[in-house]
């Protein structure tokens, strides 16, 4: 199989209440705190991370200009079925293997005081809905996989504009092989980038660091507690 990302490493949340957040994802959820210090490189910032599976985290960032403010339609979805800006998250699922794991989680979650939707059966994945601290739009969900060629739907598929050489395209991506030498730095940032276009000058100074220097200079490998 090709390269590619097999899972999320970490999904980072904004919060304004760090306590609030880690109460929540590890009483109700379950899911044990396995960092919290004061994240790299940015002044006056928390970072938590909660573990889903030992690769895989939910991370949580305390920024000092973080706001409490909840705009739906804007910075959150009014539901998991809601709208948003784009580019937001509009919900988010985590992963259980059974049904029953799924109806586990419900009842420890209403155990816990939070109300929840379901269990919901959509085919290739069964799911509960509900809303974490600071109106987060969470779901836990089962399912085995899902086959393309009974979910990918053509009426869908020619409204976004995408015809039979793209999908062809994206159900397949190109394999990459990396080069002997790396690939240089794009000169122009890619039409898409809105830092770009919103921050240019500071933009183009941050990406014009040459990786050598972003290793050397940027990392930071100690954690806060020495071991014993």
């Amino acid at each position: 199989m090709p390269l590619r990302p097999r899972g999320v490493n970490h999904l980072a949340l904004s919060t304004t209440d760090m306590k609030a957040q880690l109460s929540f994802w590890c009483d109700a959820l379950g899911l044990p705190l396995k960092a919290l210090y004061w994240m790299h490189g940015v002044e006056g910032a928390l970072h938590g991370f909660v573990e889903l599976a030992e690769d895989s985290h939910v991370a949580f960032v305390q920024h000092p200009d973080n706001t409490d403010a909840v705009e739906f339609g804007v910075s959150h979805a009014d539901g998991p079925g809601g709208g948003v800006r784009g580019g937001t998250m509009q919900h988010v699922a985590f992963h259980v293997d059974t049904l029953d794991e799924v109806l586990t989680l419900r009842d420890r979650l209403r155990s816990r005081g939070v109300q929840v939707l379901g269990p919901i059966d959509h085919g290739f994945v069964q799911s509960i809905y509900f809303e974490g601290p600071e109106g987060l739009n969470l779901e836990v969900a089962a399912g085995a996989g899902i086959d393309a060629d009974a979910w990918i739907d053509p009426e869908v598929t020619a409204l976004c504009g995408i015809d039979d050489t793209e999908l062809a395209a994206l159900k397949e991506p190109a394999p990459f092989e990396r080069p002997a030498d790396p690939v240089a730095q794009p000169a122009e940032p890619h039409p898409t980038n809105e830092r770009a276009r919103q921050h240019p000058e500071h933009h183009a100074l941050v990406m014009g660091l040459a990786d050598e220097f972003v290793w050397d200079r940027l990392s930071e490998t100690e954690p806060p507690v020495a071991p014993a």
